[in-house]
């Protein structure tokens, strides 16, 4: 009797075709999450968009234009096959403008303006877009209670609102690690005095901390210290969960075979948690820090919109948003809750981003 061995041998796959690797296969199933790919995609354009904020921004963060205060969004329009932005006028009452008929100026691209630092240290003066004169200016967001562009302020803003996350995460994180690390490598009496002193940290509430802190220090703080202790608070709150969460793991791998085999070998404590106990957690922390960084994002935000935060006349999302308070400003001008959609797409992208890396790490759900 002749056995169909067509039947009985399964269909190769993709990924069994050829031998990919674990980051290979991460990478592929990463790609298939859509939604997940959409969120890194707008991250990455956020982050373009705030390193060359000094060049895409039509003006400095803190210039004002006393003759248009709560001016609404001016987008340039098509008109004999070339952009141009038309001129307002302001008519009698609290800030109404209406556009003067026939009126307008040519759009330019890269056009000189108002001096920034790239990078925050290149000196330049080259801007993406704009007119070159200040009857025509180009306010795709309107302006504010002071006649700042709220476009300009956003870009700006979001160098602050941005990076404090990252960097909030890469100090809160990079020292959960290796406190997390010791903790589950030793064990005994050196993981219970490490833990105890996490639970203590994390019973510590971070937003009155700061606020407390905040009353200690002198009111000339400038907005760059302020941005140094907020990052610094927030760091040293995050990281006791962190720790617990790689002391968990570090006390089952300091049991696997190529963990006692470099004990065996004579390496030191300290290589054996850096080369071999640290890089094995390395897949739960990229994701639990993608999902993490809003968090820093949102205080930032919270700490900046209660005052305590980045000052005026600096720009982050979160002081943009202080206008929003006044309910008649948000009936009039709704364009100043500018800053709280993009609050909303970064938490959303980075939440997106972090399902997908979840999803793309989690090989049993394959």
């Amino acid at each position: 009797m002749k056995l169909n061995m067509d039947a009985a041998t399964p269909t190769p796959t993709a990924e069994t075709q050829t031998a990919l690797s674990p980051w290979q296969l991460f990478r592929r199933r990463l790609r298939r999450r859509k939604i997940a790919m959409t969120g890194g995609v707008i991250l990455v354009f956020l982050y373009l968009a705030a390193l060359f904020a000094g060049f895409i921004a039509p003006y400095d963060y803190q210039r004002q234009d006393r003759a248009r205060f709560f001016h609404p969004p001016i987008w340039p329009r098509w008109e004999h096959f070339r952009l141009v932005v038309p001129r307002y006028e302001k008519l009698p009452g609290d800030f109404v403008y209406r556009e003067v008929p026939n009126d307008t100026r040519p759009l330019h691209f890269f056009i000189r303006g108002d001096k920034y630092r790239l990078f925050g240290l290149i000196p330049a003066s080259l801007h993406l877009f704009g007119t070159g004169d200040t009857n025509y200016p180009v306010y795709l967001l309107g302006t504010d209670q002071f006649g700042r562009c709220v476009f300009s302020r956003l870009l700006y803003g979001s160098q602050i609102s941005l990076s404090i996350g990252v960097i909030g995460i890469l100090l809160s994180f990079s020292f959960g690690m290796i406190i997390g690390g010791i903790a589950g490598y030793f064990a005994g009496a050196t993981d219970t005095v490490l833990m105890r002193l996490c639970e203590l940290i994390m019973s510590i509430p971070a937003l009155y901390l700061i606020i407390s802190l905040r009353g200690t220090f002198p009111p000339g703080m400038s907005s760059a210290q302020v941005y140094a202790m907020i990052v610094v608070i927030l760091s040293f709150i995050g990281w006791a969960g962190m720790a617990r969460v790689i002391r968990g793991m570090a006390l089952s791998l300091r049991e696997q075979p190529f963990v006692l085999a470099a004990r065996a070998l004579g390496q030191t404590h300290l290589k054996v948690i850096a080369r071999h106990i640290l890089p094995n957690t390395f897949s739960y922390v990229i994701v639990a820090a993608t999902l993490n960084v809003p968090y820093y994002i949102l205080g930032e935000v919270v700490l900046s919109f209660l005052g305590v935060g980045i000052q005026e006349p600096n720009a982050s999302w979160g002081n943009m948003l202080t206008a929003a308070q006044n309910t008649e400003y948000l009936k009039n001008f709704p364009w100043l809750l500018a800053p709280g959609a993009a609050i909303f797409v970064t938490v959303l992208a980075f939440n997106f981003l972090g399902d997908g890396l979840r999803d793309a790490a989690d090989t049993k759900a394959q």
